[in-house]
């Protein structure tokens, strides 16, 4: 038929007395299912989609099932940013750099109207989207969404990460803030205008 055998150098023997046990697979689907399955959450609530984002990791909807349930309150060891609620542009330089502290790769997953569009608050003092400030993933409506739109949100998330491949650079490349613009505000700014809500920014108050 016109076959003709694989050469030796692509030959592969099993010794079947030693017990060793083998399983061939695509690196791209062993680094993505292991991804998927156990991305750690960084919550950053301001709302009420943040009590809902709470009652997900309840008994009755068990986020755990999802590899989920290890909430990350530092940047340093998440890789899913959830916002949940509305951001107020005093907030977004504190989002902003929690982002930039999570190691790649990262996701972020933003959670109700607020977040995603700024929702009711059409004002000046809301963002319009946190996707002005971070690169979003996955979009969840609701004003506040249900547990289980949050879990569908998570799910197609998990299916995105699957969909992943090592040779596409292009997904760990990001924006850097330029220093020189107008917009910028530097770090020791963002400490300051973080110090009443004790988040994962600046703990610790100052005079405590």
């Amino acid at each position: 038929m016109g076959l003709t055998p694989a050469p030796e150098s692509r030959t592969v023997t099993v010794d079947h007395g030693s017990g060793d046990g083998w399983v061939t697979t695509r690196l791209d689907f062993l680094v993505n299912w292991a991804r998927a399955n156990s991305l750690w959450p960084m919550p950053f609530g301001t709302a009420c989609c943040a009590i809902e984002y709470m009652a997900t990791a309840a008994p009755r909807f068990d986020l755990a099932r999802f590899g989920m349930e290890r909430q990350s309150f530092s940047p340093r060891q998440a890789d899913v940013l959830i916002c949940a609620g509305r951001v107020p542009f005093k907030l977004a330089p504190v989002i902003r750099r929690i982002w930039q502290q999570m190691p790649q790769p990262k996701w972020a997953i933003s959670m109700g109207a607020c977040a995603s569009t700024g929702g009711m608050f059409d004002n000046y003092a809301v963002v319009q989207g946190i996707d002005t400030i971070i690169p979003v993933d996955v979009y969840v409506p609701g004003c506040p969404p249900r547990p289980e739109g949050l879990m569908y949100g998570i799910l197609m998330l998990q299916e995105k990460v699957k969909r992943e491949t090592l040779r596409d650079r292009r997904l760990r490349d990001e924006m850097e803030p330029d220093p020189q613009s107008r917009l910028y505000i530097p770090p020791s700014r963002i400490d300051e205008l973080s110090e009443p809500f004790g988040n994962s920014v600046h703990q610790t108050r100052s005079g405590l």
